[in-house]
């Protein structure tokens, strides 16, 4: 077996690096094809911001002129300035169902970690939360979001024979829409209790351009939001940029929820977006000729909504501002028809935002894991 080390940006390698997984899951009905645009972008320096302070080497494992897997090794100087560590994260990693694969894999990665002085590797990770991360352990009858990913149920094994163990989980939750228009009354009353005691404001959006505009103030209060969430990275702003590009053919103005405090400076936000997993399926990785009809259109399906991403300022919690949002939401999604919500990515640690789903019969159907091993020395 040969591991081969792909130069970047190396526009053959990072190809053949990216299209690995449509083969590996042919036919498979849960697997999302993300764009294969975006992805040779993820990897290209010129073109992702985050190689400013991270360096990156993809490994694909070959035998016979076959291609049998492939891992991503990231080396996060910003992650490990942050948490005083010297780890290296691994993600998008993809295996037949081989051991020798997997322990060929990630033998690269580990020797180049020991090369950069590094003790520990974890993952699945990406050079931020806004990548893909975790690892499906349970919820394998469940289509994912686009915010996920899907991966064969034997990945675990894999991981666990290669030496990795359980770092930390993230949970997800599914929830029914309220029927008949029907808030729970509690939640009704505690939500004008807080606008009565309160200045806080709703802000809605009514175009893709008034939430570009404040796009930014947007991605900064997630940067705060997150500054204490497990392997969470401080976002510069070339990187909100980016995110807020890659991102913004998606977004669906109705919901997007902030609140804005007397001086209409924005405390909290919520972000959620019609399920765009079967818009991506039809795409099949590709927007042309008609991969972006199949995304748009997508985006006018009113069966499931997908939360994305939440946020407080530090010094606003516990004052009911999420509660503000919920419901606004919870509202938007009857008057839009849906029938279903996926919470997306929770750490299994975070309480307070499991507390939030508890109104509305959350069923916890899907978990991921991040793994963690030691670098052994020479």
């Amino acid at each position: 077996m040969h591991i081969r080390t792909l130069e970047l940006p190396d526009s053959r390698g990072v190809k053949a690096f990216v299209r690995f997984p449509r083969r590996l899951y042919a036919g498979n009905p849960m697997w999302i094809p993300m764009l294969e645009r975006d992805e040779r972008q993820l990897f290209n320096p010129a073109r992702n911001p985050s190689f400013k302070d991270a360096e990156v080497r993809l490994f694909l494992a070959e035998e016979d002129g076959n291609e049998l897997g492939r891992v991503a090794a990231i080396l996060s100087h910003a992650a490990n300035r942050k948490y005083g560590s010297r780890n290296m994260r691994f993600g998008w990693f993809e295996s037949v169902n081989r051991p020798d694969v997997a322990r060929a894999l990630f033998a690269a990665v580990e020797e180049w970690a020991r090369k950069r002085g590094m003790d520990s590797m974890t993952g699945p990770m990406g050079f931020t939360d806004l990548d893909p991360e975790g690892l499906l352990v349970e919820g394998f009858d469940q289509v994912p979001t686009v915010a996920s990913n899907y991966n064969h149920p034997y990945y675990a094994n894999l991981l666990e024979e290669a030496g990795f163990a359980k770092e930390i989980d993230y949970v997800e939750f599914r929830v029914r829409t309220p029927e008949n228009h029907v808030i729970p009354d509690k939640l009704l009353f505690l939500c004008e209790r807080i606008r009565m005691r309160s200045r806080f404001r709703v802000l809605r959006f009514r175009s893709r351009r008034e939430v570009l505009r404040r796009g930014v103030e947007l991605l900064t209060l997630l940067d705060e939001s997150f500054d204490e969430v497990y392997g969470s990275v401080p976002l510069t702003r070339e990187q909100m940029g980016y995110y807020l590009k890659r991102y913004a053919l998606c977004a669906h103005p109705r919901l997007i929820i902030a609140v804005v405090d007397e001086n209409d400076v924005m405390v909290g936000f919520m972000v959620a977006m019609p399920s765009l997993t079967q818009g991506f399926q039809r795409a099949r990785g590709r927007l042309l000729p008609l991969g972006w009809l199949h995304i748009l259109r997508s985006r006018g399906s009113r069966h499931t909504l997908d939360f994305y991403l939440a946020g407080i300022k530090k010094q606003y919690r516990g004052m009911g501002v999420d509660l503000l949002m919920l419901i606004e939401i919870a509202r938007t999604a009857m008057e839009m028809g849906f029938v279903y919500s996926e919470s997306n990515m929770e750490l299994e640690t975070n309480f307070k935002i499991h507390a939030m789903w508890k109104y509305f019969n959350p069923v916890q159907h899907k978990r991921r894991r991040i793994y963690r091993r030691e670098v052994t020395p020479d």
